[in-house]
């Protein structure tokens, strides 16, 4: 039976990948993974074990509308499957947490491709053992986002985490005014990581791989 996996390979030490993503990835013929002007993160992770391995970047320009690009990229994979029998696809964090997975799996699936999806650990895990604090403990509420929220409709909420804040300054502003300490976490696990807790410094950050963690004090 042909294959097609969907791997997280974490947030980007390449000793975080799970058993299972790692011995898949030796038995691909092909690995796919995104690519944004001509970069491909995932790629540069994992190149430790991409050695003899055939590697394809698909196009997913990061910050824009990538719909054709999705079904584009689902018509290359399709068709790598006449030479190939196993083939992968490598995304950051987790597959199906905020991932172009996600989308790319949308497409593949009209193609009646069999696909199996390897966990991997999420950037919001990752950067809590950075602040050395709990994700989650008995009887708290979490609200994990990727968009700017409507702070009035927060009192039952314990933990906020901010994929993309985009607007930090006011959200930390309101935040303090309800009771939430602010942490930031840039490029977790990867080269250039900071651990933010002075508030002018979180505001003032720009670096798009990083998370806003406000906790209720």
């Amino acid at each position: 039976m042909k294959k097609f996996y969907g791997i997280g390979i974490g947030p980007g030490d390449p000793e975080l990948l799970t058993l299972k993503a790692l011995r898949i990835i030796k038995e691909s013929d092909i690995i796919f993974v995104p690519s944004s002007k001509g970069k491909s993160l995932a790629k540069d992770i994992v190149k430790e074990y991409l050695a003899g391995k055939r590697v394809v970047e698909l196009n997913f320009p990061m910050g824009k509308e990538n719909k054709i690009n999705y079904k584009q990229a689902a018509e290359v994979i399709y068709k790598a499957f006449n030479e190939v029998d196993v083939a992968c696809f490598l995304t950051l964090g987790d597959p199906l947490t905020y991932s172009t997975f996600i989308y790319l799996y949308q497409e593949i699936s009209k193609y009646g491709i069999y696909v199996e999806i390897i966990p991997g650990i999420t950037s919001y895990n990752a950067a809590f053992s950075r602040i050395k604090m709990p994700f989650a403990v008995k009887n708290e509420s979490i609200l994990i986002t990727d968009k700017n929220i409507d702070l009035d409709e927060i009192n039952y909420i314990d933990k906020i985490i901010f994929l993309k804040a985009n607007n930090k300054k006011d959200i930390i502003k309101k935040l303090n005014q309800r009771g939430f300490k602010s942490y930031y976490v840039k490029r977790c696990f990867l080269e250039g990581e900071e651990v933010l807790m002075d508030e002018e410094k979180i505001k003032k950050d720009e670096d798009y791989l990083s998370i806003l963690i406000s906790i209720k004090e």
